[in-house]
């Protein structure tokens, strides 16, 4: 029977296994706009997706003994449901320039606490999806402008991997970023935008496409296997240069098609990815906690130490990449006693990042790359449920982690909420208030300060984000110039 074009394309010795190249085939053809020239320096960006909602109430905690209203406050909240952290149990830390005030990391967080009063790690505060900015009394009367399906998880997911509040958008702010700098790369053909947790709409671009493999289990030179074809073992070597020689012939086919031309690309950048990681198979001393979230961290500090090591030849110098842990939708196993709640949780972030940054020093890229956090939304400040039942609900403003040389860190950034249920920070009223923060800092203006600080032109600030014109500070501080 003969073998159609589409066949031997899909059956081919040159399909790649164990792998995802993504691609926004809609809008391929879609011609670049200028593009900035080649950096002469390496910068990374590194999300890690605390996905389920984390529990920032819980995380980052008011200490202040000098303040009488502060952790009473969250004490009050929170001791009747078993969820309240003893004070003497917390990490202390004291934020530069807010006047001496002490706050507390969760006590499994000792090396976020390290980080910060080293000055490497910074803490923006109440952050979240906004339209415009919000005050309890606009919110409550209607007068502003609210985000798409607050309190969802997936519609808030999305909210912070687009950073577009008021709209579905098909693309990802770190797509979109990467489609406007990817002349910094200066040609290189190795993918811009690189998850170690599946192909997500944060690195989805309208030109870019990201590539997704997996953790450290599988060897860079091992995560983009050539599959032979069914039936080809007998193959000769004479047999599979000729089999490749056709397929390299039909992959310059029918180009003036758009799928086509799609298509072939997306497997041209395939097989150019597979070729430049087959050679390569980076060690490093830092040891990483061996958990998900580890995995994946030090599959990206291989990357980043291939992709920069001159004798590999891949030559990258801006790139994007997203990990991702899952659990903190914590409806009903928050409370300390339960095994693998937050609590666990938080010390596996806490590992990690540590071990990550530690990964940066070792290769000498400590300034040149940025690890930092997102979540779905934070939870409310009143608890649900009892006993080892009890967790928290969907809420809004949550407190994120920024890590590395380049950050300006050791205080705080944004304005933390003010922790009353019923209060000025709070959505809800009548007679039980939950404690949902409004949001103080947007997701625009938190993803614009890493953005600008990778090197998005100013001139395609508001075309990447395209709400950051209604904030007044489109850049938050937290990174160095």
């Amino acid at each position: 029977m003969a073998t159609s074009r589409r066949d031997f394309l899909r059956n081919s010795a040159c399909a790649l296994g164990g792998m995802a190249l993504a691609s926004s085939l809609e809008s391929f053809g879609i011609v670049h706009a200028l593009t900035p020239q080649a950096a002469t320096g390496y910068k990374a960006l590194v999300c890690i997706f605390m996905n389920g909602g984390n529990d920032g109430n819980q995380m980052i905690i008011p200490f202040d003994p000098n303040i009488s209203t502060e952790y009473p406050a969250y004490s009050a909240a929170r001791s009747a449901a078993g969820l309240a952290i003893p004070q003497a149990s917390l990490l202390q830390i004291t934020p530069s320039g807010l006047g001496g005030r002490q706050f507390g990391f969760h006590p499994n967080m000792p090396d976020m606490q390290t980080l910060f009063n080293q000055g490497r790690l910074a803490v923006l505060c109440n952050n979240g999806p906004l339209v415009e900015p919000l005050t309890r009394t606009t919110y409550q009367n209607g007068t502003g402008k609210k985000p798409l399906q607050l309190f969802s998880h997936s519609d808030q997911v999305g909210l912070f991997q687009t950073a577009v509040a008021n709209e579905v958008m098909q693309t990802g702010w770190g797509g979109r970023v990467a489609d406007k700098t990817v002349g910094l790369n200066g040609g290189a053909s190795f993918p811009q935008n690189v998850s170690i947790a599946g192909v997500n709409l944060l690195l989805t671009g309208t030109n870019t496409r990201q590539l997704a493999i997996g953790d450290s289990n599988t060897p860079l030179n091992a995560v983009l296997p050539l599959n032979s074809p069914p039936g080809s073992a007998g193959y000769t070597v004479a047999q599979t240069t000729a089999r490749r020689t056709s397929f390299d012939q039909l992959r310059g086919m029918d180009l003036s098609v758009q799928l086509i031309k799609a298509a072939s690309d997306t497997r041209s950048s395939s097989l150019q990815t597979s070729q430049a990681l087959a050679s390569v198979n980076p060690v490093l001393a830092t040891v990483f906690p061996n958990t998900s979230i580890g995995r994946q961290l030090l599959q990206v500090a291989r990357l980043i130490k291939a992709c920069t090591d001159p004798a590999a030849g891949i030559n990258m110098k801006r790139q994007i990449f997203f990990c991702q842990i899952g659990g903190f939708d914590t409806h009903s196993n928050q409370h300390p006693a339960v095994l693998g709640g937050q609590d666990s949780l938080l010390q596996q972030v806490s590992q990690a990042m540590k071990a990550f940054f530690d990964a940066t020093v070792e290769l000498g890229l400590q300034d040149n790359v940025t690890a930092f956090t997102l979540s779905d939304f934070s939870r409310t400040f009143q608890p649900a449920g009892s006993g080892n039942a009890v967790g928290s609900d969907h809420a809004w403003g949550n407190h994120h982690l920024i890590v590395g040389g380049a950050v300006l860190g050791g205080t705080f950034y944004g304005a933390f909420p003010t922790l009353a249920l019923g209060g000025p920070d709070d959505t809800d009223g009548g007679s039980s208030p939950r404690g949902r923060w409004i949001p103080t800092t947007s997701v625009e203006q938190y993803a614009a300060t890493l953005a600008t600080w990778y090197g998005l032109p100013s001139s395609d600030l508001a075309a990447v984000f395209p709400l950051i014109g209604r904030f007044a500070t489109p850049n938050l501080g937290f990174m160095s110039p």
